[in-house]
């Protein structure tokens, strides 16, 4: 079988050049394999996501373990890896932390690549040079630079406290390894993003930090998921404009569909404290304690302001394929 990226190359200035790193770069590009994932057409997130995944994967266990993007995998029901000597190995979808957004995938057959080692990315700098690596080495990877490091808030509910951000940007960001100029892996492509930087528009590439996974990578591989209490989950898509907070889409049957919030509802509080930027809101939403917490929302709607309770809930209860032992 030939790979899903047979067909696609990055440009030739953006590659990494061979001799301008201090580590074997190829060896270290070989550890990042292709990842293909087939989700059930009638899964929960099949509709948003697709039913067909294509992206990256980094090797970082020596027994086949594959760190990639959580989204990747979500609800999976077959996983495979394509290695770059054209071999295809079945995987399973070991689990997902929905927040930090990183995906665990086992290798079901033998795979002969070098684990990448994990570095650290509370250590790297804006500036430092990096390598944004895809499946299939140097061709299929982009030389960036660390562009920022700051808080992000995704409309999902999610928020990372020290994103790390990445230009110039990968054309498949999506599970690629990021790796610092040490070869150690120190995160893992999520999103490419927008940003107006000298009166233009540029792409970078928003890279979950590889310390998010250490806490959290033992309780993966033996549950699933994180073994702690879910944070509440309300199924509301929302949007920071102008210092409010903006509902601009509604996940079917989750908490807010049932408590009839719609699009263009502004949220003003969370239990009786204002709100006014998404990391605010998000905070106050889970300070409130686990999945299942009654959530009191004061919302503005048309002209009318009203309070609202959404029954909380915990988002991996609304997948068909919960990824659990």
């Amino acid at each position: 079988m030939t790979s899903p990226f047979d067909d696609y190359e990055v440009e030739k200035a953006m590659r990494p050049s061979t001799g301008g790193f201090a580590f074997d770069l190829e060896a270290a590009l070989a550890s990042v394999v292709v990842l293909h994932a087939r989700v059930p057409d009638d899964a929960y997130t099949a509709q948003t996501l697709g039913a067909q995944r294509l992206g990256n994967g980094a090797v970082i266990g020596a027994n086949g373990l594959v760190l990639t993007i959580g989204y990747l995998i979500t609800e999976a029901e077959a996983v495979w890896l394509h290695l770059g000597d054209g071999r295809v190995v079945q995987g399973h979808a070991l689990g997902v932390d929905p927040e930090s957004g990183f995906g665990l995938v086992q290798a079901l057959g033998h795979i002969d690549l070098d684990p990448l080692p994990l570095g650290s990315s509370a250590s790297a700098d804006i500036g430092d040079r990096v390598v944004l690596g895809g499946a299939g080495g140097r061709t299929r990877s982009v030389a960036s630079h660390i562009a920022a490091k700051q808080e992000f808030a995704g409309y999902w509910e999610y928020l990372l406290d020290d994103a790390l951000f990445t230009h110039p940007a990968h054309p498949n960001w999506g599970g690629a390894g990021l790796i610092s100029n040490r070869g150690e892996l120190i995160g893992i492509g999520s999103l490419q993003l927008e940003r107006e930087r000298e009166g233009k528009s540029e792409h970078v590439n928003m890279v979950v930090p590889i310390d998010l996974l250490k806490p959290v990578l033992d309780d993966l591989r033996k549950f699933g998921r994180v073994n702690r209490p879910a944070r509440p989950w309300l199924g509301m898509y929302s949007a920071e404009i102008e210092n409010k907070i903006v509902v601009v889409g509604i996940s079917a049957k989750g908490p807010a569909a049932r408590a009839e919030l719609k699009a263009g509802d502004v949220i003003l509080a969370v239990n009786g404290e204002k709100v006014s930027s998404q990391t605010e809101f998000y905070r106050k939403l889970w300070s409130l304690g686990p999945a299942g917490v009654d959530v009191p929302l004061t919302v503005y709607h048309e002209g009318v302001t009203f309070n609202v309770v959404l029954a909380s809930t915990d988002r991996a209860k609304m997948l068909k394929v919960p990824i659990l032992h």
